[in-house]
């Protein structure tokens, strides 16, 4: 199922277009990448893979979102300088952490979910640093290395032992695209920050 995205700020001669920080760009990145993550998690379930929990379910969108991270970290060095970079990933990552927050504190009441949740990006993307990202495209060794954290998560029994296969060939080529487009289309325009 296609989802439509929405990755241009919009400009009309009712709206007067006005200049939008990393951070602005961050949230609709964010925005974006929790519904792609979203809709490929539900994906695996339609393909036949199973989810024994809500937990399981969370923890696969976890892993999208640590790679589409990784991809727009890879893509804006293209557009930003280190400065910029690092103002765009960290606004990227904390609105990640506010999309979580706020749906497992409807899933399972509230507490603290940020804290796990950012640690996890942290080592993930310690480790996706070593892996091949050349002329736009992660390579096979980021597609694989997220195929086998989300076989982690769902566990190799019968059903979910091919789910490696689906992610490399299908789900993460795809993710990537999606962030790729988005992050072109966000960052391509010079953007302004207050900070």
């Amino acid at each position: 199922m296609a989802i439509r995205i929405k990755d241009k700020w919009h400009q009309s001669r009712r709206n007067r277009p006005t200049s939008k920080s990393l951070r602005d760009s961050a949230g609709a990145l964010a925005f974006i990448g929790w519904r792609v993550a979203l809709d490929k998690a539900q994906n695996l379930n339609r393909e036949g893979f199973r989810y024994d929990s809500d937990i399981e379910r969370v923890g696969v969108i976890s892993e999208f979102v640590a790679f589409e991270i990784q991809v727009a970290d890879r893509l804006s060095y293209e557009f930003l300088d280190d400065d910029e970079r690092t103002l765009f990933i960290n606004a990227l990552g904390q609105r990640f952490a506010d999309h979580m927050q706020e749906n497992l504190s409807d899933l399972g009441g509230p507490r603290n979910y940020r804290d796990a949740f950012v640690a996890l990006l942290n080592e993930r993307l310690g480790d996706y640093a070593s892996l091949t990202f050349e002329d736009g495209e992660p390579g096979f060794d980021f597609l694989r290395y997220l195929g086998a954290k989300v076989l982690g998560v769902l566990g190799e029994d019968q059903t979910n032992r091919w789910v490696m296969d689906q992610i490399v060939t299908i789900d993460a080529p795809e993710l990537a695209e999606k962030i790729h487009k988005s992050v072109l289309n966000l960052l391509a325009a010079p953007a302004q920050d207050a900070d």
